[in-house]
């Protein structure tokens, strides 16, 4: 099976994810990074880790659809199978998640529906939340709203910094999204409805 990672910054997901590839944890052939940010520091692993690494600049396209239909005429090319958004910063057009239904993964620092969007931890960290955790979940049309296929909290502690629960939350992510991944390519998630049923 062959994966993409889109991303947009920094790439330690990107990064945990390659790793798990290479170690076998995770049995697939992570293909290639695209990246819509020319000076994204996951560019800079990818290289460190031999994983093709391509730009593609937002601003030769004319629309959003343009700009998606070419990252999908790409994935197409490399014969993709799954897409791992990995800190991707665009919300994706209805037709590349059509294109690409139910092979588009996403990962969330909150346990959604909470905190959808932007800056979702540090809003868990100053709205006083007793707990905030990593979804992992299908990409729909919607943003953040897919089908959840692996959920996980993390106790906020009292006098607990903002600093040491974002190292607490990025940390899960890079458990918890390898092992989405893991059980994707072994064909083990089946969607039913908005539920995802994990089998042996």
């Amino acid at each position: 099976m062959n994966i993409a990672v889109l991303a947009s910054g920094n790439g330690t997901n990107f990064e945990a994810i390659v790793k798990a590839a290479k170690r076998g944890y995770i049995r697939a052939n992570i293909k290639l990074l695209i990246t819509d940010k020319k000076d994204a520091y996951a560019r800079t692993r990818a290289k460190k880790l031999g994983v093709q690494d391509i730009f593609i600049n937002p601003k030769d396209f004319y629309s959003r659809l343009e700009f998606d239909k070419s990252i999908s005429s790409l994935l197409k090319r490399e014969k993709i199978n799954l897409v791992v958004l990995a800190g991707f910063m665009r919300i994706l057009s209805p037709y590349f998640v059509r294109t690409f239904k139910n092979r588009i993964l996403n990962i969330h620092p909150a346990l959604l529906p909470a905190f959808r969007g932007e800056r979702a931890i540090e809003r868990a960290f100053g709205g006083g939340c007793k707990a905030t955790g990593v979804t992992v979940h299908f990409v729909d049309e919607s943003v953040d709203h897919g089908p959840i296929v692996l959920q996980e909290a993390i106790i906020i502690k009292e006098g607990e910094t903002l600093k040491e629960l974002e190292a607490k939350v990025h940390k899960l992510e890079h458990e918890l999204y390898p092992l989405a991944i893991k059980l994707y390519v072994e064909n083990r998630l089946k969607i039913k409805g908005r539920r995802v049923a994990i089998g042996c």
